[in-house]
């Protein structure tokens, strides 16, 4: 019998997508050509025009499920299918993940009746919220002996024993089932804790928070994929619901995505997936390339032969790869890859950042034609980089920079506000936070501008230096000096006429910081009466009276802002939620306490709804790592391949989670060697390797310094790559 349904195998930029939509497409014509010749044999009358609409399936509900790996990627994919089919054929494009949460939460009272639960509403926990409850919750067991036998801090280890839990329902392995995964996967390793002892925490969690009605990632999936699918109501609604199932890059699918697609198709549904054998960028974080590879028993089989057009694919990867995985190979690389090398890191920054300005600048390339990919991205690199071409009026876009919440000063002075407004929470405001807070909020209004001013406006980075305050960050010290008074229950800031020589501030600055105080007192005042509803509602005051005001906020801050609000609000949603099941004795204002405390750890960073600016795409040099480049499927025409020599090539520029191999369908609980983490290493470098030759078209530069941030000498797996380039660019002629 032939399969309707369809695999369709490529290497990157093969065209896999592009013939996932046209599988849609023809979907839809046979569709209406099926339509057509049903309306002609019910009516005894042949088409003559237009075709009642009720009876277009597809046209009348979402009966199509188009799926991608990453948020990014679904959007991209649900706007080319809307543009191909003129918005006509309304489909449901989710990320596995996505759409196991809106399945968990959409038939929950159906497992409130399966599983006894309590009849409420569920909530969602972020990882960071996830983290901190279930650090108190196992806090008493969590002692000292059982840290030092993991080897981890605490925070770290609760991380590993949640991950363990995520990756098990990943693979469709309840949560009772992980002690013996991995008491098999283990063995007589003494390094690690007893596997009954994580498991008994991990169930011990998941009963806390389904009696809460709290759902995690790991929780989600696993209702999902151990009750929900398995319900024969379920399985009625899912499968009228959806005739047809598209899913793009299935190799960074998690294993139960392959139950939900076998139950589609044995219930008649018809599929159409992409899999890239160079992919599995997710491999090691909950991803199951090989599983999924099985569907394709299932499917009439595609392969998209050749290399991506206008790609180095062809011409350098088997070169790479033999210099790569044999060492002693004397070969020398085409002129298309250049090396810059240094002695330290600090000069090889330097010098890749000089030699993209120079390109651009004598416009052999445009600054969205490069891009900088590196294993792992420090602050100072970052910073480096960032700073260089910015000067050079260079724009750079970081590939999701997720830089902790703290790290943004708008973000800390909106704290420390709120210190200041709040009794009791004193110790958590000092001199120098204060001065910030006032440079922060004493920010001038910018003049209206016109719509050209608009378009023609700098780049971000430039933006944000060049925001001009009142309060000069001077004046904020000289009056944090001597008119903040501390106090761990009521800190307080004093008119600038207690410092003695006041004159000096200024009347700009004067006037501003009398303002802010006066805000601040009717803020304590309302506060005092109750007519602040919650912390959120303050955020959002000062946010509308200080920094909002009227203008355009950069992107980067509006983000944080954003994120800051979103936080705050589910923090708080989480809150109302523990003291309604289980009234506490504390103060209201702990509860703020500990939400700064969680900001000031560095946990949350700035990655709101949505995650990228409207409009096209900034002409910018992109900077990210290997991970995050290759889940975001972006091709350029220079590639610049920071820190060559660097062993975490070998790694993806991603950690692998702690017992990610026990839980591989195809392995499950088999132990892990070091001979096979070596072969998995050698086969992620190769997939690297294709992958990233077939998302540039022009020239590869490899930037090798000889010694590491630490002073290590380099010598990862990348570095026959670089003693094989004929052009090299060293500190002595880079000019």
């Amino acid at each position: 019998m032939v399969s309707h349904s369809v695999w369709i195998v490529g290497t990157s930029r093969s065209g896999k997508t592009a013939r996932l939509v046209e599988q849609f497409c023809n979907w839809v014509t046979w569709e209406k050509q099926y339509t057509e010749s049903f309306y002609t044999k019910k009516t005894g009358r042949k088409k003559t025009g237009h075709v009642p609409e009720f009876l277009y399936l597809k046209q009348t509900e979402p009966g199509v499920l188009v799926l991608a790996a990453n948020d990014d990627n679904r959007r991209e994919l649900g706007d080319i299918i809307v543009t191909s089919t003129l918005g006509k054929y309304p489909v449901r494009a989710k990320t596995p993940l996505g759409f196991f949460q809106d399945e968990v939460i959409l038939f929950w009272p159906l497992l409130i009746n399966s599983l006894n639960l309590k009849a409420q509403f569920p909530v969602r926990l972020r990882p960071e919220t996830e983290q901190e409850l279930a650090t108190k919750l196992w806090r008493p067991q969590l002692d000292e002996e059982i840290l030092r036998i993991a080897g981890v801090n605490e925070s770290r280890l609760v991380r590993r024993i949640l991950d363990l839990l995520q990756l098990a329902a990943y693979s469709g392995v309840p949560c009772e089932d992980i002690a013996q995964i991995l008491a098999k996967g283990l063995g007589e390793n003494a390094t690690t804790l007893e596997p009954e002892f994580l498991a008994s925490l991990l169930l011990d969690w998941r009963n806390w928070c389904l009696e809460r009605g709290l759902l995690t990632y790991g929780i989600i999936t696993e209702l999902y994929s151990q009750h929900l699918l398995s319900d024969r109501n379920y399985q009625q609604h899912l499968t009228k619901r959806y005739q047809a199932v598209l899913a793009d890059d299935v190799d960074d699918y998690p294993s139960v995505a392959r139950l939900l697609f076998e139950l589609l198709l044995d219930r008649g549904a018809v599929g159409a997936f992409s899999y890239n054998p160079d992919g599995a960028v997710r491999l090691g974080l909950g991803a199951d390339p090989n599983y999924l590879e099985g569907l394709a028993e299932r499917c009439r089989v595609e392969i998209l032969n050749g290399p991506p057009p206008e790609s180095l694919s062809e011409q350098l990867t088997k070169q790479m790869v033999e210099l790569v995985t044999e060492p002693m190979v004397m070969l020398s690389l085409p002129k298309t890859v250049h090396s810059i090398q240094t002695t330290s890191r600090a000069q090889l920054l330097r010098q890749t950042a000089e030699v993209i300005a120079n390109a651009i600048q004598s416009q052999q390339v445009q600054p969205e034609e490069v891009a900088i990919i590196a294993p792992g991205l420090d602050a100072i690199a970052r910073y480096t980089l960032v700073e260089i071409l910015v000067k050079q009026n260079i724009p750079v876009e970081s590939l999701n920079d997720q830089r902790p919440l703290i790290s943004s000063p708008i973000i800390r002075a909106l704290l420390t506000m709120l210190a200041l407004v709040y009794p009791g929470l004193g110790r958590l405001v000092d001199r120098d936070a204060v001065a910030e807070m006032l440079v922060v909020l004493s920010r001038k209004q910018p003049p209206p501008e016109n719509s050209t001013d608009a378009m023609n406006r700098v780049s971000t980075t430039d933006a944000m230096n060049r925001v001009s305050t009142n309060i000069d960050p001077v004046r904020a010290g000289l009056i944090a000096d001597y008119c903040f008074v501390p106090h761990p229950d009521r800190p307080n800031l004093l008119p600038v006429s207690v410092f003695e020589r006041w004159d000096r501030i200024g009347y700009a600055a004067t006037t501003a910081y009398s303002e802010i105080l006066e805000w601040l007192e009717q803020q304590r005042s309302q506060q005092e009466l109750r007519l602040i509803p919650s912390p959120i509602s303050l955020l959002d005051r000062a946010i509308q009276r200080f920094l909002w005001n009227g203008s355009n906020l950069p992107y980067e801050q509006l983000a944080a802002l954003r994120e800051l609000l979103e936080t705050a609000q589910h923090y708080w949603e989480i809150d109302t939620r523990l003291r309604q099941i289980a009234p506490v004795e504390t103060t209201p204002h702990t509860t703020i306490i500990e939400f700064i405390q969680l900001l000031r750890r560095g946990t949350i960073t700035a990655n709101p709804y949505p995650v990228r600016p409207i409009g096209g795409a900034r002409k910018a040099v992109t900077l990210a790592t290997i991970f995050q480049y290759r889940s975001s499927r972006r091709s350029h025409q220079w590639h610049f391949w920071l820190d060559a020599g660097s062993p975490l090539w070998a790694k993806g520029g991603a950690a692998t989670l702690f017992g990610a191999p026990f839980f591989l369908r195809d392995r499950l609980g088999e132990p892990w060697t070091a001979e096979d983490e070596k072969l998995a290493e050698e086969q992620r470098l190769q997939r690297i390797l294709t992958d990233l030759l077939s998302r540039v078209s022009e020239r590869v530069y490899l930037c090798h310094s000889d010694l590491a941030v630490n002073g290590q000498e380099q010598i990862g797996p990348l570095l026959p790559l670089v003693n094989a380039c004929v052009t090299v660019i060293s500190e002595a002629n880079v000019n």
